[in-house]
């Protein structure tokens, strides 16, 4: 088995408290409602959304995916940190990829936004070599899905203050 780590950052407008409310607090909620063409349904199967929880994503009719699985793994609502682990489902091919797991963490920047950082680890299978544009594929919906929270926040700057 092998591990591959991959670490984006990116910065945004919004302060780190009210991407973290919308995008790890609320995204079962927010999420399908601003994206329905992407994504169905984000269900709890097992938990209360805290550490230990589990949760399915149902991707829309039409989706590349059906659905995925995630096992939650922190949620640090006073430093806003996320780490989750997915898996099981479309994503992992599964005969490739044992899970690979995600931790999250909004930052304070001086401008008032924030600074965000996002750390992945693909744990392979056997000899198995993930594809650099595999990867890509992932990282570009992930940034996606924050980028159309970012965009509601902005213009609701009420929302999730």
């Amino acid at each position: 088995m092998g591990v591959i780590t991959c670490t984006d950052e990116y910065t945004s407008p919004i302060p780190p408290d009210r991407l973290f409310k919308a995008l790890v607090l609320d995204a079962h909620n927010l999420v399908p409602n601003l994206m329905p063409q992407a994504v169905k349904s984000i269900d709890t199967l097992q938990g209360d959304g805290r550490a230990g929880s589990i949760k399915q994503f149902n991707f829309a009719e039409g989706s590349e995916l059906k659905s995925v699985k995630n096992r939650v793994d922190q949620v640090d609502e006073e430093n806003f940190v996320y780490g989750y682990t997915l898996i099981e489902g479309d994503a992992l091919v599964m005969e490739k990829l044992e899970y690979v797991s995600y931790e999250v963490k909004f930052e304070a920047a001086e401008d008032g936004g924030s600074k965000n950082k996002m750390v992945s680890k693909y744990h392979t299978k056997g000899d198995f070599v993930l594809q650099e544009e595999d990867i890509k594929a992932g990282r570009e919906k992930a940034l996606g899905m924050y980028k159309v929270v970012e965009a509601y926040l902005l213009q609701n700057p009420d929302a999730y203050a």
